[in-house]
């Protein structure tokens, strides 16, 4: 990316623009920031889940996705520019499954609390949805590559599974949900 930023109090989109980084002006009310404002908090939020103690193995792979969501954000404010590169989707599949084998499947649903750093993570989880849709509601109206949302897809699903390592991280457990329908199913049995 040519343009960095020197300054950052440049008053430039005081009338309601941004600049991308092809120089374009855009609506700061416009699909395409709505999804980089999305994935940039997400990427803030992994930064105060990093705050938390974690296995180094958790700490490594978190740090290398703020890297990825940070390409991620400059492709999507570069109109047809490519950052984000395949190998990272692929990278949250292997963590994926290196993650999801250590782990006990799930009989119940599970709620989003346990240790702070479990919550902090169902936390990024849920924003990763929210920059997902955001990037296909931008897909929707105009062309962008595949890797951003199979990204975004890939890594709240990653979230999701991280939660569960964290709250098992001191021999902790998942929160279950307590379900009127089992409880009755387990009362009957």
């Amino acid at each position: 990316m040519a343009n960095r930023l020197s300054q950052i109090a440049t008053r430039t989109g005081d009338a309601g623009t941004t600049g991308l980084g092809n120089n374009q002006r855009v609506s700061k009310n416009s699909l395409r920031i709505h999804a980089m404002g999305d994935v940039d908090e997400l990427n803030s939020h992994i930064g105060l889940l990093l705050c938390e103690p974690m296995p180094d193995g958790v700490r490594s792979l978190l740090v290398e996705v703020q890297h990825q969501l940070f390409n991620l954000g400059g492709e999507l404010s570069i109109p047809g520019f490519e950052l984000l590169k395949a190998d990272a989707v692929l990278a949250l599949d292997e963590a994926l499954a290196h993650h999801n084998a250590a782990l006990p499947r799930l009989q119940e649903f599970i709620l989003p609390a346990g240790t702070r750093a479990a919550s902090q993570a169902h936390i990024c989880r849920t924003v990763a949805r929210r920059a997902e849709r955001a990037v296909v509601a931008l897909g929707n109206e105009e062309a962008l590559n595949d890797a951003p949302r199979q990204y975004l897809n890939r890594l709240s699903d990653l979230m999701f599974v991280l939660a569960r390592v964290l709250n098992r991280m001191d021999g902790g457990d998942d929160v279950y949900w307590k379900s009127e329908r089992l409880a009755q199913q387990n009362a009957t049995e």
